[in-house]
């Protein structure tokens, strides 16, 4: 998993590449967030788009981020998901729980 983060208007984008998966890819994206959130960063938006694959720790990460930026006045996003990554977080009902865009404009707008 690289992560590679980049600041549009009042929103930190975590470009994902890779899949997201228990052990380093999982704990990457944890670290980074925590970076992120430490430093001051309350809006972020993770980009899925080259994520071909997403288990249930990825899943767990996501929640966890989604939790904490929340309980800080923040807001979490995704966009941009891999056919295959948008029907994982359907079939577990994320899609109902979490801001799931189609793309980097939306993330913006909002």
């Amino acid at each position: 998993m690289d992560i590679t983060v980049r600041k549009t208007g009042n929103v930190s984008i975590l470009d994902l590449q890779g899949p997201l998966r228990i052990g380093e890819g999982e704990q990457k994206f944890r670290e980074q967030v925590k970076m992120l959130m430490d430093s001051g960063e309350k809006n972020l938006a993770a980009n899925l788009s080259a994520v071909p694959m997403l288990d249930s720790s990825g899943i767990g990460a996501f929640v966890r981020t989604h939790k904490m930026l929340h309980e800080v006045g923040g807001s979490f996003a995704l966009f941009a998901p891999t056919p295959k990554v948008r029907q994982t977080l359907k079939m577990v009902g994320l899609d109902r729980f979490l801001v799931i865009l189609d793309d980097e404009a939306s993330v913006v707008a909002r």
